[in-house]
């Protein structure tokens, strides 16, 4: 509706015509014009006031003007002049047609507004009489307006625009006139009759006469296109810089792309990426090869739903050189087509599904752009218009590939962080045990779940050693990426080194200590120390004694279950992460009842933007609480009670294990007395010791083996001697130990040698073998398989 102001209405005829070509507004110059009244007319069609028949169609432009023979209400026909405006759906849909009533005739030479001096300004400027109704314009006005001065004299700024735009204009000239004061406005729609995006700068001022009194209000206007595009597409630009790539997700990335152009630049935008190779590398460098096999990555329309698309996002399509994408890939330069050129058909007749999208959209332009990074072609971006009216400018073409050059840089980022975390996820997986050894002494499970930033140095390990115990193991190298993942395979071949040698946990730690200071040295250069860090925790089972060893450098305690008790954390000496050098570890004991869970972690388990370390451990031990099914079940549940849906912000490793404890039937012990000739009876009691626990088969081979450790241990040992034989389902140990501290080591005996065939013996007849040093001195063992290949 028009604003309402104090002034004359029955000035102009006005009428409004809905989309069925229904009256649906009739004002009161109206009927002053024709003599209906409103309540004659309202609700009948228009054309019943045509003379010589209805038009065939309504006035498809914005804006139309013409000479209407209009039926009177008494009978006689009238010749009217009509300006039309044909309003956007938004602004309802329907068609305004107005005419002055009281514009005709010519001006009074003592009237002020006519003494205005306007007729040869190149600005484009408009009189406007203090009932707000145009007194004249100038000729740069009416050609702005596309309709002679002379016609439109006693119409209103409302009337002439016939846009809701033109209303605010006129509250505007409305306040100068009350106010006597000028005003600047700016509008952003068009003032003439065309669909041309114009912006226009209204400069407002007053109209006095001799006496001083406001007599009408002058408006000149001036054509602020190219400023405000200009600023529209700074804007852009600034706009993209802020949201495209906030991801490292090159599907993310490619539809931030999309999103920022529509509909500022474009109505539909496509982008379509080449398939990186299979076997990683940079991509596509150098001449490309037809057709192009185009994956869709994003789109984004104007219309909900995107029905203007014909591939879908995932879906790979072929495009011949005769193609705007091939085309444009090929010769590595924007490519655009529209109607107005009359290209736009040619370039898409290739496609008989796109050519109808063209004619049932009304698409009459498409601009393909090149997506271009460091060298290498990763795909290309299509934008496309069909309600915007304009074709794409040189301006456009511009805005368009800065754009696109921002978001190519950032979908580069994004495939390379791509590639190197699925570099750095293959390493981490090799480099991790795939499965858990089976042992008697514990039962284990675990999990590795990646960062959503990238793959860390996280590990964990369950080794086996000698006696039937177990070392368990979790570390975490500082950092992320194929650095980290590289430093952890070499930590943890590490770990497993030393643990093979059967250093103590606080010894193990110390050499591991120098390793990584050597390490950090070799990444910072010895002017920059202490450039790589990690944090490790070590343990040692054994199921014997039910007792449990552990160290840490700087890693979070375990959580201990106990079978019948409330989970807690155990507490353990502080020790410094691994690269400080120099500082001391100390170790930790447990006593153990069998079926006590250990839960070793890393500090990515409990990190959490929602909550404190308190909290994070709270959650931890109650997540733990009644841990008697399976363990996987248990790693799950920790897992869904710490880590948010979207997955963890530092990668994770996670290690269960429930202790296991040996019979005392399942051990038997020596004391050997230093004398070679009481060999002979220790043989006879281990066969007895064998045949009482069923395991006659292995009688032969063990006495063997026990008879030439014990024998070593006579001859080069220094006593108390002692023999241990230990034994479950599918191993035997034998261990001999002594106050030594030398180690055997295994020789190639000459032929006239009387001696040194013991040890070559030994390991013929075991599975493993080996030493390792205890506080008291050392122990020999070796261990027997107890299934037997039929």
């Amino acid at each position: 509706m028009s604003p309402v102001y104090p002034f004359d209405d029955a000035a102009t005829a006005r009428a409004v015509v809905d989309e069925h070509g229904v009256l649906v507004e009739w004002n009161e110059g109206a009927r002053r014009l024709l003599g209906w009244s409103p309540e004659e007319v309202v609700g009948r069609p228009a054309a019943d006031l045509l003379v010589g028949g209805p038009r065939t169609t309504l006035p498809e432009e914005r804006r139309w003007n013409g000479t209407l023979t209009l039926r009177h209400h008494d009978g006689r026909t009238v010749s009217v002049w009509v300006l039309v405006h044909h309003r956007r759906p938004e602004e309802g849909g329907d068609w305004l047609v107005v005419t002055p009533l009281d514009g005709g005739g010519p001006p009074r030479p003592d009237d002020p507004l006519t003494r205005v001096g306007l007729t040869q300004s190149p600005c484009a400027v408009a009189i406007y009489d203090d009932r707000l109704r145009l007194h004249g314009i100038n000729a740069a006005m009416a050609e702005v307006i596309g309709v002679p001065g002379e016609r439109l004299r006693g119409l209103r700024m409302s009337e002439i625009g016939g846009r809701p735009q033109s209303e605010d204009i006129e509250r505007h000239m409305h306040r100068v006139l009350s106010t006597g004061r000028g005003h600047d406005v700016r509008t952003y729609v068009p003032i003439g009759g065309d669909s041309r995006s114009n912006v226009w700068l209204a400069r407002m001022s007053p109209v006095t006469d001799d006496e001083g009194r406001v007599r009408g209000v002058c408006v000149a206007v001036h054509d602020f296109a190219e400023q405000y595009r200009a600023r529209e597409r700074l804007q852009l630009v600034n706009e993209a810089s802020v949201r495209i790539g906030t991801t490292l997700d090159v599907a993310r990335t490619a539809q931030e792309l999309a999103d920022v152009c529509v509909p500022a630049l474009a109505d539909f935008v496509s982008v379509d990426l080449l398939d990186p190779p299979e076997l990683g590398g940079e991509g596509h460098i150098g001449p490309l090869r037809l057709p192009l096999g185009l994956r869709r990555a994003a789109h984004r329309s104007v219309t909900p739903g995107s029905p203007e698309a014909v591939t879908m996002p995932g879906q790979l399509e072929a495009f011949p050189g005769s193609s705007p994408q091939g085309a444009s890939l090929l010769a590595g330069q924007s490519i655009v087509v529209s109607k107005e050129t009359g290209d736009l058909e040619k370039w898409l007749s290739w496609d008989p599904t796109r050519s109808r999208r063209i004619a049932q959209y009304g698409i009459h332009a498409t601009m393909s752009v090149p997506i271009l990074a460091r060298g290498v072609t990763l795909g290309v971006a299509v934008f496309t218009r069909f309600r915007q009216p304009g074709p794409f400018t040189p301006d456009d073409v511009l805005l368009a590939e800065e754009v696109t050059a921002r978001a190519a840089v950032c979908i580069d980022n994004a495939r390379r962080y791509s590639r190197e975390r699925e570099t750095a996820l293959a390493l981490q997986h090799s480099l991790l045990p795939r499965t858990l050894p089976r042992t008697a002494a514990v039962d284990a499970a675990s999990r590795y779940l990646p960062a959503r930033a990238g793959v860390g140095g996280d590990w964990f390990d369950v080794i086996p050693l000698s006696g039937m115990r177990v070392a368990m193991v979790v570390g975490d190298v500082l950092g992320h990426g194929l650095q980290a993942s590289a430093s952890m395979g070499r930590l943890r071949t590490a770990v497993r080194t030393l643990a093979d040698i059967d250093l103590a946990p606080d010894e193990l730690l110390t050499h591991l200590d120098d390793l990584v200071t050597r390490m950090s040295a070799e990444a910072g250069g010895e002017d920059h120390p202490g450039e790589f860090g990690a944090t490790c925790l070590y343990a040692v089972y054994d199921p014997v004694s039910r007792r449990c060893t552990l160290a840490s450098a700087g890693h979070p305690s375990p959580v201990l279950c106990p079978p019948d008790g409330r989970p807690h954390r155990v507490t353990l000496p502080s020790g410094p992460s691994l690269g400080r050098g120099g500082l001391p570890f100390e170790s930790a004991e447990l006593d153990l009842r069998e079926g006590t869970v250990l839960s070793f972690y890393t500090d990515g388990l409990l990190e959490s933007r929602e909550r404190d370390a308190d909290a994070s451990n709270r959650l931890l031990c109650e997540a733990l609480a009644d841990l008697t099914g399976s363990l996987d079940e248990g790693c799950d549940r920790v897992l869904h009670t710490l880590l948010p849906p979207g997955g963890a912000s530092d990668d994770v490793a996670l290690l269960l294990a429930r202790t296991r404890g040996l019979a005392p039937s399942q051990v038997a012990t020596w004391d050997i007395p230093a004398d070679p000739s009481l060999v002979a009876p220790i043989r006879k009691q281990v066969v007895e010791r064998l045949e009482a626990w069923g395991l006659d088969e292995a009688a032969f081979p063990t006495e063997l083996v026990v008879s030439e450790l014990v024998t070593n241990a006579i001859r080069y040992g220094i006593p108390p001697i002692r023999l241990r034989l230990i034994h479950d389902e599918a191993h035997l140990i034998c261990e001999v130990s002594d106050t030594s501290h030398t180690a055997p080591h295994l020789r190639r005996a000459k032929t006239w040698d009387e001696g040194g065939r013991g040890l070559l013996l030994v390991a013929q007849l075991t599975r493993h073998w080996g030493s390792r040093h205890t506080t008291e001195g050392k122990t020999i063992w070796a261990e027997l398989s107890l299934t037997y290949e039929e």
